[in-house]
């Protein structure tokens, strides 16, 4: 589906996760490569520096989960894609979009005092988070109005 009307993706928070996860391969490889030269008296073989290479594969991996987060917006719903798993909700459930003070990211409120946070509005993002929480309300009233009448 391409007719998104709003698509928002974590800027800063991305961007230090790609930072961090290429400096933990490149710090895990170097190690890894360098393990058996070391004089620390244990022996080290080739599937020791592989599991280490490995280790840091894996620790890049959980970083980039942090880059995962998007919400997508469309007039048949609300797609909240955080770091595990992805959320369609239907605008009759759809309440606001609100960002409570010291929060670190947005959240969707729903029916009896349930939300869903919104990872892709980070506060950390500033002008960007205020723009996305902007045109989400904007598209909230067009397409769910009886929800925000209130």
């Amino acid at each position: 589906m391409s007719d998104w009307e709003l698509e928002v993706r974590p800027r800063k928070t991305a961007r230090y996760a790609y930072g961090v996860a290429v400096l933990c391969v490149l710090i895990f490889l170097v190690l890894g490569v360098l393990l058996r030269t070391t004089a620390t008296g244990v022996y080290f073989r080739l599937v020791d520096q592989l599991a280490m290479i490995g280790i840091g594969m894996m620790l890049a991996g959980g970083v980039l989960l942090l880059a995962r987060p998007r919400l997508r917006v469309s007039r048949d719903g609300v797609w909240v894609r955080n770091a595990f798993g992805e959320r369609r909700v239907d605008w009759d459930l759809v309440e606001g979009l609100s960002f409570p003070d010291g929060a670190a990211w947005a959240r969707i409120e729903l029916p009896d005092d349930e939300y869903i946070p919104v990872m892709a509005i980070q506060s950390n993002d500033r002008e960007h988070a205020v723009s996305a929480v902007q045109s989400f309300r904007r598209l909230a009233e067009k397409y769910a109005p009886a929800n925000n009448a209130s």
